[in-house]
């Protein structure tokens, strides 16, 4: 008996420590262990900024979409189910899903990150344990693939990865909140008044330079001649040259914000400003500017073009480099060399000019330094010093071999020829603009430093519009409108040796000539049919391109719009083709409010239109329509017919469907035709007209 009272004794004595040992000394340590398993912090995702063109119309917007996670550990008994469930709404394999599922060492997984609010009545995530739905925010790209490059995109964070996307990511992005919710024994949460809740913010919206019309425009006749030409690449940059805004930036392959395929990180590159190349022709520009600007040649002065072919020899007699042209020529003036692209005669010109001279004027030109355009990704090309020049490289630099640019440093040459002889600063960011409405900071036009006399930019003007006129340029000549350009091809240089038939094809020009509104460059990479000059394949996409801007611009009589005529005015956004719920979130957390009519569940149109600037707490009414349902992971094809190109690439991304477009204007026909039940992700091609055309055809 008295063993045993001792054993007791002993025993209690454990449990006393223990009690102690729990209730005292580790006290806090499991009292936070136990809030870990029935409290849990959610996150209140931030919404980034919306994106305008300069217009006010909306490029890029967000909505509020869900992703789906699990808890693999606590759904043994449904792993298959589950697996089922998002299989058929998401179109993906089985084994897909099963496979995250399975990974019984995490405690979370993500299934589906980002897609639409309307597959949370597919899934029923709070109807099974261990299945979580957690709402966030998801990027609308209204125009899909346009300006892909320029716009950038976002990670599956909704962070910025690429472009305007991430420069203004700090700008952009809104602060996340969290709201602490309590945890059941089932795993079921619920919110309560008595934990913290942290509000979500909204980022600031920006105003860009683009004009989202001249980015069709520049975009769509780029992918004609690339497909004409059967080109590699191309890009395209349209800019105003009296204040260095940046109009349109295109790029064939173009990339898609939206759908990121296991190439986007190729394709996301800006090629515009990260990607050097060496001119050509089109640098003829700097030596030009050089000997007119010193009195060095008169544009009248001859020079013998050696009938093609130009052997530089040393004092000694021997050949030092050998010059040719693609024509032979005999006696030229300097304009007519420049018009018929004379390399030997841009050579014996060179002589007169110098090293030092001729560097001066390309580095005042801005070749060799950054733009400092509001853009990431920008190089500096490559412009050599005198001292590290060979024996070739003075002449051979005189017609753009030997030095290196981007498409945004030769466009903005281009431009300070046609603004006078005065370069301007880059840019493509005009506002930034808070949630409230408040004007941050606003870009204002810089001159960077005056290039050379007006005397001499008007001379270099002449000689331009001769070039387009009875030169290498004539395919760029555009009925009623002066253009003046240059056209440049330049073999590429491939493992330390130029290749044969291997080009860059390019052609730059600016409209009206005598009062020019709009500088473009064209540039192909590599064009393997209907020629390879600048002159034949690049000039024709600039006139394509010039003859559809200057329609657009009515002459150029219309004035630029702008985003906020006040300070107290908002940009009302496009909701048409929006789910209704959407539309309304995406209005009211604008200022907005809303009267629907109808019982539909989408938009089917808004009053007023897009674009149009309203006060805080004006009235938005919104007509609806039914929208047909499918199955999961099917898509009913809606009616297109008579839209607006923009307006039916929202109809259909909102039902995530792809989208094909041939021509301009409004929907003539489309393909599946409307009603049909598609996959999710099947393409819609869409065949589209003027709309004065389309009209005449009913009548």
């Amino acid at each position: 008996m008295l063993w045993l009272k001792i054993g007791l004794l002993l025993v209690f004595g454990v449990v006393v420590v223990r009690l102690v040992f729990i209730q005292v000394i580790r006290a806090r340590d499991f009292q936070a262990e136990a809030r870990r398993q029935y409290e849990v912090r959610e996150r209140l995702p931030g919404t980034r900024g919306d994106l305008y063109d300069r217009n006010g119309k909306v490029l890029v917007s967000s909505t509020m979409g869900v992703s789906f996670g699990a808890d693999p550990k606590m759904i043994d008994d449904q792993r298959d189910e589950i697996a089922d469930r998002f299989a058929r709404a998401f179109g993906k394999p089985r084994s897909y899903y099963l496979e995250k599922l399975s990974l019984k060492d995490r405690h979370f997984v993500w299934l589906e990150r980002r897609v639409r609010a309307q597959f949370s009545r597919a899934i029923h995530a709070g109807d099974t344990r261990g299945l979580v739905e957690i709402k966030e925010p998801v990027r609308l790209y209204h125009y899909h693939h346009l300006g892909g490059q320029v716009i950038g995109c976002t990670d599956i964070d909704n962070k910025g990865l690429s472009g305007i996307e991430l420069n203004l990511d700090s700008f952009l992005r809104g602060s996340d909140g969290y709201v602490v919710l309590q945890r059941d024994g089932h795993s079921k949460t619920k919110p309560s008044a008595d934990y913290p809740r942290i509000e979500p913010t909204v980022g600031s919206s920006a105003t860009l330079t683009i004009d989202i019309d001249y980015q069709s425009i520049a975009e769509e006749e780029l992918a004609r001649g690339i497909q004409r030409t059967q080109s590699e690449s191309g890009l395209v940059i349209v800019l105003d040259p009296t204040t260095g805004e940046i109009l349109a930036m295109a790029h064939n392959p173009p990339m898609s914000p939206e759908s990121l395929g296991e190439d986007y990180q190729a394709l996301m590159r800006n090629r515009v400003i990260s990607d050097m190349f060496e001119p050509g022709s089109v640098y003829k520009l700097v030596t030009a500017a050089a000997a007119l600007e010193r009195d060095l040649v008169r544009p009248t002065q001859k020079f013998y073009g050696e009938e093609g072919t130009y052997a530089v020899r040393l004092a000694n007699g021997s050949v030092r480099n050998t010059i040719t042209d693609t024509h032979p020529y005999g006696t030229l003036t300097f304009q007519e060399a420049m018009e018929v692209s004379s390399n030997i005669v841009m050579a014996k010109v060179s002589d007169r000019i110098g090293s030092e001279l001729l560097y001066t004027t390309g580095r005042n030109f801005g070749f060799g330094v950054e733009t400092g355009v509001d853009l990431p990704g920008e190089i500096n090309g490559d412009l050599k010093k005198p001292s590290q020049w060979s024996g070739t490289t003075l002449n051979s630099m005189a017609y753009g071999y030997e030095v290196g640019v981007t498409a945004i440093q030769l466009a903005c040459a281009y431009a300070t020829v046609a603004n006078k002889g005065v370069l301007m600063k880059p840019f493509i960011v005009k506002k930034l603009i808070d949630p409230n409405g408040e004007l941050v900071a606003e870009t204002q036009p810089q001159v960077v430093r005056r290039v050379i006399s007006a005397v001499t930019a008007k001379t270099l003007t002449q000689f331009f519009e001769g070039v387009v006129q009875r030169g290498t340029a004539q395919p760029a000549r555009l009925s009623g409108v002066r253009v003046a350009g240059k056209t440049g091809t330049s073999r590429k240089f491939i493992d330390g040796k130029y290749e044969v038939g291997t080009y860059t094809a390019s052609f730059v020009g600016y409209f009206p000539a005598d009062d020019p509104k709009v500088v473009c460059l064209v540039m192909l990479d590599h064009p393997r049919v209907a020629g390879y000059t600048g002159g034949q394949v690049s000039a024709p996409i600039f006139k394509d391109i010039a003859a559809k801007i200057f329609a657009a611009s009515g002459g150029f009589t219309k004035k630029q719009g702008t985003v906020m005529a006040a300070t107290e005015e908002f940009v009302l956004p496009e909701v048409v083709g929006l789910g209704v719920d959407a539309a309304r979130e995406l209005l009211v957390s604008r200022g907005f409010r809303t009267e629907i009519s109808g019982s539909g569940a989408a938009v089917r149109a808004q009053v007023p239109r897009a674009g149009t600037l309203l006060r805080r707490s004006s009235v938005v009414k919104l007509a609806t329509i039914e929208r047909a349902t499918a199955a999961p992971g099917y898509a009913v094809v809606p009616d297109l017919h008579g839209m607006p190109i923009r307006r039916a690439l929202n109809t259909l991304a909102m039902r995530q469907l792809d989208a094909g477009v041939n021509g301009s204007g409004i929907v003539a026909s489309q393909s599946p035709s409307a009603g049909q039940h598609v996959r999710l992700g099947t393409r819609v091609v869409l065949w589209c007209e003027p709309r004065n055309r389309l009209l005449l055809s009913v009548n």
